[in-house]
């Protein structure tokens, strides 16, 4: 049969909603199928319930003690979510899935706009099964609540200044852009609207569109931008007139132009990051980039746009003093379009090279699947390396079938090839995330969860000694008291410092007071402080120890 004459999962709106149905199913159901892992985890799990406990919706704590380093919005969503739902993994994941979610349906409606229905559903199989988009999508973090306020405003800008846009739909497509730079500022500060600010910046210059300027209906645009973010940055400020400083100088500037937070890189940093978090469609990475450059036939260059954004954040926080992995997530959704476009026109052999990478990479997995268990530092770390094989085997497997589909359906029918692809790169992606589970429960430390919960009263104190534990809190339901190491809330017991013990030997003191006293405690000890408090023969009751930590209780 002439392979014209296939009918396609792109014709299908049946194939197309059980696509759908199925991949919501899976994205929801992982949203609670793990432990919170720490930092970042169980920080703004903790940051929330601290925020509805105390009802305090404008100062934001962690361990009770003021934390300025971001703004609200992720913590408000959070809290408003435990509120509605309780406490619990998917409750505090569940704004971040939300966000992920947000940015697939904004990117595919705008590519729906631009380009047509075929290039939308691409768009979203695309940009739904990158490693980096799908993984960042389950974890409670700030980046993908930036990440898909970010895509409102490139989706925003792309709709209203698109050829063709309606007065309405320019003001309307404008209005929303405002409000994603916006609800960018409020998930992690400036970026929010300089990133953006500087795309449009540059694309002018590379287009010479200075007639752009003219339709971001900036006057309504502005008062909406301002309407969102000043309110809260005045209440903040009111309450707290140390704010203002740190948060625009200390974790701004300072953050971009210095090590000051000891999260340094190399200039290469991200690259691969991004080879990793685009996986399954690396091989046309490169390609649709390239491919992109060639002028459109439209008065507003939307691809042009889209490689600056992507390239210019990328480059952005390459050249940061300051870097961690997620930085890059806002540039997914401007490949997935620029990728989803060159699917319309690709070569047989180019659908094949990718289609290849994926069954390689699942090979690959496959042969170095046993090697897992020797990363294990310690016996005691082994099992929790083991636990995570058989999910490695079925990741590896999962992703060589749909690499194989691939192949062997790019000249049959280029749209299932594509499918596969999609399935196997998102399926194997979240599989591999269940094998980690049991690695997140001994770094959150909830294996000690029991003995811990046996040992507390209401007004049982617990004190964090050489180490603050950044998920345990959450789960206990209970905030720390910091000895000797302030961790990431140096600032804050700066001046707050009656929260905290700054001097170990003063909190030896305080313990033996209570032991003599016959009151009751709990300690998180790091390991080394353990030992020393052993030779200095200090009352302890071991409750539980692995290597990162040592929990004790007054016996």
């Amino acid at each position: 049969m002439n392979p014209s004459y296939l009918k396609t999962p792109y014709d299908s709106p049946r194939t197309l909603w059980v696509v759908l149905i199925g991949f919501l199913v899976v994205w929801f159901y992982m949203l609670g199928a793990r432990t919170l892992v720490p930092t970042d985890e169980g920080r703004y799990a903790e940051m929330a319930r601290e925020m509805m406990a105390t009802g305090d919706w404008i100062t934001l704590r962690l361990n009770g003690i003021k934390y300025f380093e971001k703004p609200p919005l992720q913590n408000w969503m959070n809290a408003l979510t435990f509120s509605l739902f309780g406490l619990g993994d998917w409750q505090a994941r569940l704004w971040t899935g939300l966000c992920g979610l947000i940015g697939i349906w904004a990117s595919a409606y705008t590519a729906f706009k631009i380009y047509g229905r075929r290039v939308a559903i691409s768009t979203a199989l695309i940009l739904g099964s990158s490693f980096y988009w799908a993984a960042m999508g389950h974890i409670n973090t700030l980046d993908m609540g930036l990440s898909g306020m970010m895509t409102l405003a490139l989706c925003g800008l792309l709709l209203a200044q698109r050829d063709g846009a309606s007065d309405k739909e320019q003001r309307n497509g404008m209005l929303l852009c405002w409000a994603g730079m916006a609800l960018a500022t409020m998930s992690k500060g400036l970026i929010g609207f300089v990133l953006p600010g500087a795309v449009l910046v540059l694309y002018t210059i590379w287009t010479r569109d200075v007639g752009l300027w003219l339709r971001l209906h900036m006057g309504k645009g502005l008062l909406l931008f301002f309407a969102i973010t000043v309110p809260w940055f005045i209440l903040v400020w009111q309450a707290n007139p140390e704010h203002p400083q740190f948060f625009f100088i200390h974790e701004h500037f300072q953050r971009f132009t210095s090590t000051v937070h000891k999260r340094g890189g190399a200039w290469y940093y991200f690259f691969p990051l991004l080879i990793i978090g685009i996986v399954p469609w690396l091989g046309l990475l490169l390609q649709s980039l390239l491919t992109s450059l060639r002028k459109e036939q439209s008065q507003f260059q939307a691809k042009k746009m889209l490689v600056i954004w992507a390239v210019f954040i990328f480059f952005f926080f390459s050249i940061s003093g300051s870097k961690l992995p997620s930085y890059i997530l806002p540039v997914f959704p401007a490949l997935a379009i620029l990728i989803a476009c060159e699917l319309e026109k690709i070569s047989v052999v180019s659908l094949r090279v990718n289609a290849g990478m994926l069954t390689l990479i699942g090979v690959v997995s496959l042969i170095f699947t046993p090697k897992i268990a020797g990363i294990a530092k310690s016996a005691y770390e082994l099992p929790f390396y083991e636990a995570m094989i058989p999910w490695a085997y079925a990741a590896a497997a999962i992703a060589l079938i749909g690499g194989l589909v691939g192949l062997v359906f790019a000249k049959r029918n280029k749209d299932i090839a594509v499918l596969a692809i999609a399935i196997g790169g998102y399926l194997g992606g979240q599989v591999v995330f269940i094998g980690h589970d049991q690695w997140g429960k001994y770094s959150a430390g909830v294996y000690h969860l029991p003995a811990i919960q046996a040992e507390l009263k209401a007004d049982t104190p617990i004190f964090a000694v050489g180490r603050y534990e950044q998920s345990l809190p959450f789960y206990l339901r209970r905030t720390t008291i910091l000895v000797e190491h302030p961790d990431e809330m140096e600032f804050g017991v700066g001046i707050q410092p009656e929260l905290w013990i700054p001097k170990r030997a003063d909190f030896i003191l305080k313990w033996r007071a209570m032991h003599a006293k016959g009151e009751k405690a709990v300690a998180f000890l790091n390991p080394t402080v353990y030992k020393a408090m052993q030779d200095e023969a200090v009352p302890m009751k071991l409750l539980g120890e692995d290597p990162k930590r040592i929990i004790v209780a007054i016996p």
